[in-house]
This record gives structure tokens, C-alpha cells and sequence, in this order.
């Protein structure tokens, strides 16, 4: 089941300039990791904020929005029952441990990206 927003994926040019800017906006610093060679989440103080991600551009991807990721209970049981419900654009189920989260990458019906993921965060590995 999907319960939120969990986050908003930027890709960026510079991390560093980009956590500064946040930071200014009121933004805390909610963990760096080497996920994508260099990335930090950063959340506004309150409830239920969604985070943002945003991580070193490489290779061939683009300056911008990367992904929109929604919080699930469990990634592995939404991506069946939207399997089931006929949503046929989706890649199975992904451990990442450097964030710690299973994910499941999917696309809109115009071919945007975005993301199912675990609401439980677990520390990087």
C-alpha cells in the first residue's frame, strides 16, 4: 500500500553546493552516502516531510528530477498487487545497501520515472 511521498530524487552538478543551498532554506542534513558516487538526504523540520535526495550527475543522466519515490508498507507486496492490478512497467524488486531500502523503479504511462520504496529506513550498509 502506498502511504506518501518518501522522496524526491534531484541529480545535481554540485552536492556540496546543493547541501548548502538546502541548508540555507532550513533543510537538516539527514545522511551522506556514496549512493550514485556522492548523495545526502535532506528533510524540512515537521512531520511527514517528504525528503530530498540528490546526488552527483554521472554518466548519461540529466540535471533535474531524477524520480519521485512513494513510501510503501512493504515495496515487494505493492509491486505484486500492482503486478496483479495489470501495471506491467515496473523491474522486480531491488535491495540497495547502501541506502538500506528495497526498491522497485517503475514508469508513468508517458514514461516518467518513479520509485516504490520501504517506509522502514534501515542505516547503509
Amino acid at each position: 500500500m502506498i502511504r506518501g511521498i518518501d522522496h524526491i530524487e534531484l541529480i545535481v552538478r554540485d552536492v556540496e553546493e546543493f547541501i548548502a543551498f538546502f541548508e540555507k532554506m532550513g533543510f537538516k542534513v539527514l545522511t551522506r552516502t556514496k549512493h550514485h558516487g556522492s548523495s545526502a538526504e535532506l528533510q524540512l523540520p515537521g512531520e511527514n516531510q517528504p525528503i530530498f535526495e540528490i546526488h552527483q550527475v554521472t554518466g548519461e543522466e540529466n540535471v533535474g528530477v531524477n524520480h519521485i519515490a512513494f513510501k510503501c508498507d512493504n515495496a515487494q507486496r505493492t509491486y505484486n498487487d500492482l503486478l496483479a492490478k495489470g501495471v506491467t512497467t515496473m523491474r522486480e524488486p531491488n535491495y540497495v545497501p547502501s541506502t538500506g531500502r528495497t526498491t522497485v523503479n517503475l514508469r508513468d504511462p508517458d514514461g516518467w520515472r518513479m520509485q516504490l520504496v520501504d517506509a522502514n529506513r534501515k542505516a547503509p550498509e
